[in-house]
C-alpha cells in the first residue's frame, strides 16, 4: 500500500504542477500532508515536517549565502570577461546563444555547485534569449542538461555518495566513466546546436543593432499611445535594457532594467580596482569548498560577509546589495523548506523505503548478470524520484548485492548509478532546480515538460557510451 501511495503521491505532484493547477510552493507541502494523512500518520505529520527541515535546512543555508555571494560578484564584474567572452561568440544568433548556454553552463559546472552554474548563466544568458523572445524553457533545460553531465564530477556529489555506499574510491568510478560522460556533454552540445536550428527558423537572425532599432520603435509607437491616451510615456525609459556590455549596444546604465544590469559595462557596482581580491577570495571558497575545510553553508556565510565588507563598505551600499537578491533568496528558500515537506513525508513514512524496495524485487532474475544495465536504467526514475542519498545509500547497495550474487562488480554497479544525473538534475527534490527556474521566471511544470524527455535521452547516450566502451 505505501509503495502504491508513494507513487501516487509523486504522480499527483507532477500532474498538478505541469497542468499549473498549483504552485510548486503549495503542491510541495499540501500534497504530501495529505497523503499522509491517507497513510494514517497525521498524527506525526509534525516530527515528518521537522526532519526534513532540519535535514534539508544546512542546503538552504548553503543556497541563501551562496545566492547573496554569487549575486554581489556578478554585480562587481567577476565574470563580465566570461560573459564577454560567450557573448561575442553568441552574437544575436539564436543557434549560437543555445550552444553557449550549454557551453557557458558546463565550465561554470566545474566548481561542483549547480545553484552556483545557475545563477551565473542565467545572469549572462537571461538578456539575450529575453531580447530576442527566445524560449527561455530552452535555457533552463539546456542548463541543466549540462550541469548533470558535469554534476558527476567527484567533488560534485552522486560520485562520492556512490563510492561512500560500496567502500570503492571515487576516483576508481570517475576515471573510466570520463569517455562515456564526454559523450554525454558532446550530446548535449548537438542537441544545444539543434534545438538552437530550431529557435533560428523560428526567429531568424538579427544583428543587436537590428533588434535594438525594433525595440526603439516599438517604444515609441507605445509611448504615442500612451500620450495619446492622456498617460505619460516616462514609464518606458525603466524598459529600456541593453543586451550584453560585450555587444557593444552603448545604452546608459540609467535607462537599464534590473534584468539587465548583470551585463551593463557602466553599472555603479562594479569594482574593478577590487577584480583580482574578488577572483582570489572565489577561487579560495571553491578550493576550500572541495577541500571540505568547513561545511559548505559556513563557507558561502562567511564569503557572503567578506565581499560585501570589502566591495561594499558603507553600509545602505551593502543593504542595496542584499535587497537586489532578496526576491531569489526568498523565492529559492521557500522552496527549499516546503521541498522539506515532501522528502519528510516520503522518509517519514517508509515510502521510500518501499518504492526502492519494490522496483528491486520486480526485477527479473535472469537479467542478474545484466545488473548493471538494470542499474543504469533505474538510476533514471529513481534519482528523479528521490534524493541522491536516498537512491545511493539506500538503493545502490541493495542493488549491488544482487549484482554481486552474479558476478557483476561493484565498481561496474556504481558508475552505472552515475548515469541518471542528466534527468535528476531537474527533479523538484533537487534544491538548485528552483534557482535555475526562478531566475529565469520560467513556470516549474513548463520546465518539467520541456526538458525530461531531452535529459533521459541524454541519460540513454552515457548508458550506451558506457557499454560500448566497455565501461558498465
Amino acid at each position: 500500500m505505501l509503495t502504491i501511495l508513494g507513487f501516487a503521491m509523486i504522480a499527483t505532484f507532477l500532474v498538478l504542477i505541469m497542468m499549473k493547477k498549483m504552485s510548486p510552493i503549495a503542491a510541495l507541502v499540501l500534497i504530501p500532508a495529505l497523503f499522509c494523512v491517507f497513510v494514517g500518520k497525521g498524527a506525526k505529520l509534525g516530527d515528518y515536517v521537522l526532519d526534513g527541515v532540519t535535514d534539508l535546512a544546512p542546503t538552504a543555508a548553503m543556497l541563501m549565502f551562496a545566492i547573496v555571494y554569487f549575486g554581489v560578484m556578478i554585480d562587481v564584474g567577476l565574470f563580465d570577461p566570461v560573459v564577454r567572452g560567450i557573448l561575442k561568440f553568441c552574437k544575436a544568433d539564436p543557434m549560437r546563444i543555445v550552444v553557449g548556454t550549454a557551453v557557458l553552463a558546463a565550465i561554470v559546472s566545474l566548481d561542483g555547485d549547480g545553484s552556483t552554474t545557475f545563477m551565473i548563466t542565467v545572469s549572462a544568458m537571461y538578456p539575450l534569449y529575453k531580447r530576442l523572445k527566445m524560449s527561455l524553457v530552452v535555457m533552463t533545460g539546456v542548463a541543466a542538461m549540462a550541469n548533470g553531465v558535469m554534476n558527476t564530477l567527484p567533488w560534485g556529489g552522486p560520485t562520492a555518495r556512490a563510492a561512500t555506499a560500496l567502500k570503492l574510491d571515487a576516483s576508481d568510478i570517475f576515471v573510466p566513466m570520463i569517455p562515456a560522460l564526454l559523450v554525454g556533454l558532446l550530446f548535449v552540445f548537438v542537441l544545444s546546436y539543434v534545438l538552437g536550428v530550431r529557435e533560428r527558423r523560428r526567429l531568424g537572425v538579427l544583428t543587436l543593432d537590428e533588434v535594438l532599432v525594433e525595440e526603439k520603435v516599438e517604444e515609441k509607437e507605445t509611448e504615442t499611445v500612451l500620450v495619446g491616451a492622456g498617460g505619460s510615456g516616462d514609464g518606458k525609459a525603466d524598459m529600456r535594457k541593453s543586451v550584453a556590455g560585450g555587444a557593444g549596444s552603448g545604452t546608459d546604465a540609467d535607462e537599464q532594467g534590473d534584468d539587465f544590469q548583470g551585463l551593463d559595462p557602466h553599472r555603479a557596482t562594479l569594482r574593478p580596482k577590487l577584480y583580482w581580491f574578488n577572483a582570489l577570495l572565489t577561487v579560495g571558497l571553491l578550493t576550500a569548498m572541495i577541500m571540505e575545510l568547513l561545511p559548505i553553508p559556513v563557507l558561502f556565510l562567511l564569503g557572503a560577509a567578506l565581499v560585501l565588507t570589502v566591495n561594499f563598505p558603507h553600509i545602505p551600499d551593502q543593504k542595496a546589495r542584499i535587497a537586489a537578491h532578496a526576491e531569489n533568496v526568498l523565492n529559492v528558500s521557500g522552496m527549499v523548506f516546503a521541498a522539506a515537506v515532501f522528502t519528510g513525508v516520503l522518509q517519514g513514512t517508509g515510502m521510500v523505503d518501499h518504492m526502492a524496495k519494490w522496483m528491486v524485487d520486480v526485477i527479473p532474475g535472469s537479467m542478474g548478470p545484466h545488473m548493471a544495465l538494470v542499474t543504469g536504467i533505474l538510476s533514471l526514475p529513481l534519482t528523479y524520484f528521490m534524493s541522491n542519498d536516498g537512491f545511493y545509500f539506500g538503493v545502490l547497495p541493495v542493488l549491488a548485492e544482487a549484482g554481486a550474487a552474479h558476478g557483476v562488480s561493484p565498481l561496474e554497479m556504481a558508475r552505472a548509478s552515475l548515469v541518471g544525473q542528466p534527468l535528476h538534475m531537474s527533479s523538484p527534490l533537487v534544491p538548485a532546480v528552483y534557482v535555475l527556474v526562478g531566475m529565469a521566471k520560467v513556470e516549474f511544470g513548463d520546465h518539467t515538460k520541456f526538458v525530461v524527455k531531452w535529459a533521459a535521452l541524454t541519460c540513454l547516450v552515457i548508458l550506451g557510451a558506457g557499454m560500448l566502451f566497455g565501461i558498465i
